[in-house]
């Protein structure tokens, strides 16, 4: 009887989460911030990958992480490379286009702890109050793999570090003036 009840619970459970989990199979997230500085600059330290480190939720989160920039910086092609987390985390973004001064696309393509290939589209528009950088994040999962984000509340965090690396894109700019 008492593993009847464990059993239905646990199939419950898991039909309960794979239900929950295709709402993750495909995931966008947008942030915005506005940034006191001219738009250059704005653009520029998001462009430059060798300004990364300075706006990073990954540097912040784990400052012993290593990374080099390869190809040549703010061009298309262009790589920031990442290996952090005593080698639990390895990857690196790649810019994909440049529309100079409005729009930057880069992909990630994430080897640990997980694979992936998010996309990050950074759009900069001018405004009174300084310039509003739009971050559009979309990353696409099978569906295992977006069981365990449910299970793990993976899309709260990513909309944190999201978040978070918006907030330091704006102090970076802001305490440089």
């Amino acid at each position: 009887m008492i593993l009847s009840i464990i059993g239905i619970a646990l199939v419950a459970f898991i039909g309960f989460g794979l239900y929950k989990a295709s709402g993750l199979q495909s995931i966008q997230i947008v942030k915005t911030v506005t940034i006191k500085g001219s738009k250059q600059e704005v653009f520029d330290m998001v462009k430059y990958l060798a300004n990364f480190p300075k706006w990073s939720p990954f540097l912040a989160e784990d400052p012993t992480q290593k990374y080099e920039v390869k190809g040549t910086d703010g061009t298309v092609g262009a790589q920031y490379h990442w290996d952090g987390n005593k080698g639990k985390d390895l990857g690196f973004q790649e810019i994909k286009k440049i529309d100079e001064g409005e729009f930057i696309g880069m992909q990630c393509d994430i080897q640990k702890p997980f694979v992936a290939k998010p996309t990050f589209d950074y759009y900069f528009t001018e405004t009174t109050n300084g310039i509003e950088v739009k971050q559009d994040f979309k990353v696409e999962s099978a569906l295992p793999d977006a069981f365990f984000m449910w299970l793990f509340g993976a899309k709260a965090g990513m909309e944190k570090m999201n978040q978070t690396g918006l907030d330091l894109l704006k102090k970076a700019v802001e305490n440089k003036n």
